[in-house]
């Protein structure tokens, strides 16, 4: 089967699980309620909670979720074929990362649009909730720290040392205009009624011209720990001003970006017409992990994530106008990121001119698994099929990085924002009253990030050290969420299986990866990531003991229940 064909049945894959499959869901499970007073309705304070267009809202939840994670996993999945990653990325993510997603949203919105792991107070155990808002923070913190880390070096760093990535100063201009324009177009349409489709047109034609005006003129001579500086200040300030005039547009006018590059680069697919230069299944690549389970871990946001859920539950559940929007923002939101993580899948096995060039890049684990290998397979593909619309290679390429580069961006100042819910209600918990003032808790938030980015342990900043625990961590906390998710449905007596089997799934994937990962760090004398690893593991495992206790508390209640009625029959 080509890649061009690949591609047509992942389509109508989609469409058939959207139309089909998410209306079951919407329906029969969750029974959504288009009258239904929303948390952005009944809670809105023009800050955090406020009404959003559906298709705004989808473009802001799209860009947080998605970030650089569906286009890097797949780009070193890869190495074991074709073929299972595809099949991950496409089936995985329709199965079981869209439920996931959608799940935690509808959960968020019919609890006042708090996180899943206060609502796992409730639903669960009150020590579920600790533990689900402990495991939220060091995700949050440690892939923002890493995402303002990359995305600096991006901005300017230098190649050949050990935080050397492909350097894009061509996106700093694009990048930083893009939040002046959001703010612009948030203010002309909340606050003087300025309608939005002409708005967006204009705002979305001036980012084109800035993103090639960026080409022309890159931003050169600033160090990567300035821009670092720059990010974390562009945070603090991104996550205090109110949603509708930073953060929506700004995530709505980038997804349309998004979507340009991904229309261009499907027909330059269609057009090209390429052949896959690498094996459908490549069982036992040099120096890699087991494909199995680590395939899924290192796909990651491609198919299933932990921080969509955060999202889900944080920003987007406070902003949806009705309960019905659900199914696009969730449900639909995820097949976007799967498709995302498609290309990447198509590029970075079919934008290869031949197995033998294919099998260089590829040769070896270590060889395919750094930033620079990932990000450069990635573009090098996408470039090769826009490059057959005609457009000069190097041009397609480096609009293609301008891109991944205002991505990599997206998710920094919402992660900031859903590190100060964290925050606050941590301090709601242990009655910490400082913890629950915004300000306070951005600061923390902000301060949280930055240690990832420039403390350094052992010569290496604690971000890129750590980093080998995002996976396994994202992916636990996807499959609590699902518990959480699957603790509710069972209370409000709705069928559970459709999110009780894929929290099965993934928590057994992810708890044998973790092991297998702490076997090996114990082995390396790492013992950071010993330590580390063993508490996230240690707080996830007594998650799912008091999931375990209160399913057996909610037997013993129906059991009760059913003694009354037979007494009562009597």
């Amino acid at each position: 089967m080509s890649p061009a064909a690949v591609a047509v049945v992942a389509i109508v894959l989609y469409l058939v699980f959207y139309r089909y499959y998410s209306r079951f869901l919407a329906e029969k499970v969750w029974r959504l309620d288009p009258q239904a007073v929303t948390p952005a309705h009944a809670q809105r304070d023009e800050l955090d909670f406020v009404p959003t267009n559906k298709y705004v809202l989808f473009g802001h939840h799209y860009a947080s979720v998605a970030g650089l994670a569906p286009m890097l996993g797949p780009a070193i999945a890869v190495i074991w074929g074709w073929v299972p990653a595809l099949l991950w990325v496409v089936l995985g993510a329709l199965l079981i990362g869209a439920v996931h997603d959608f799940s935690a949203l509808t959960l968020s919105v019919r609890n006042k649009g708090q996180s899943v792991g206060r609502i796992a107070e409730r639903v669960i155990t009150p020590r579920a909730k600790l533990l689900f808002l402990l495991i939220i923070f060091f995700l949050v913190a440690l892939a923002m720290g890493v995402f303002v880390l990359v995305v600096g070096s991006l901005f300017a760093s230098p190649a050949g040392g050990p935080e050397s990535v492909v350097q894009h100063p061509e996106a700093v201009m694009p990048t930083f205009s893009l939040m002046v324009l959001a703010m612009v177009v948030g203010f002309l349409h909340y606050r003087r009624g300025w309608r939005l489709g002409p708005l967006t047109a204009v705002a979305f034609l001036a980012v084109l011209a800035l993103t090639f005006g960026g080409l022309q003129y890159p931003v050169l001579g600033v160090d990567a720990s300035v821009w670092r500086w720059a990010l974390l200040g562009y945070a603090l300030v991104a996550s205090l001003l109110p949603v509708w005039l930073l953060l929506q547009p700004r995530d709505f006018l980038n997804s349309l970006l998004l979507y340009l590059a991904l229309a261009a680069i499907l027909v330059g697919l269609f057009l090209l017409n390429p052949e896959f230069a690498a094996p459908a299944v490549n069982p036992n690549p040099e120096g890699a992990p087991s494909m199995l389970p680590f395939l899924f871990i290192i796909i990651a946001c491609g198919a299933i994530s932990g921080f969509h859920g955060v999202v889900a539950s944080g920003t987007t559940a406070r902003q949806l106008d009705k309960e019905t929007d659900a199914r696009l923002v969730g449900y639909g939101g995820m097949i976007g990121e799967s498709f995302l993580a498609l290309i990447a899948v198509l590029a970075t096995t079919a934008g290869f001119a031949s197995y033998g060039e294919w099998a260089d890049h590829y040769a070896t684990w270590e060889a395919g698994s750094g930033l620079d290998a990932k990000l450069g397979a990635f573009i090098q593909g996408t470039g090769l099929f826009i490059h057959s619309w005609g457009v000069p290679r190097g041009l397609a390429e480096a609009f293609v990085s301008v891109v991944v580069v205002a991505y990599a961006l997206t998710s920094v100042d919402s992660g900031t924002r859903l590190l100060r819910y964290n925050l606050n209600e941590i301090g709601a918990t242990f009655n910490l009253r400082a913890l629950e003032n915004r300000w306070v808790a951005t600061l923390l938030a902000v301060a949280a990030i930055g240690f990832f980015a420039f403390f350094k342990v052992d010569g290496k900043p604690a971000g890129l050290h750590l980093w080998a625990l995002f996976g396994t961590t994202n992916q636990i906390l996807a499959a609590l969420t699902l518990l959480a998710v699957s603790a509710y449905l069972l209370h409000m007596r709705r069928p559970v299986i459709y999110t009780a089997v894929p929290m099965v799934l993934v928590l057994v994937a992810t708890v044998t990866a973790m092991v297998y990962n702490l076997a090996d760090y114990i082995a390396q004398g790492n013992w950071a990531l010993t330590i580390v690893g063993g508490i996230i593991l240690i707080l996830a495992l007594w998650v799912v003991l008091e999931g375990l206790s209160m399913l057996r508390a909610h037997r013993e209640a129906r059991r009760g229940e059913g003694v009354v009625a037979s007494g009562e029959g009597e």
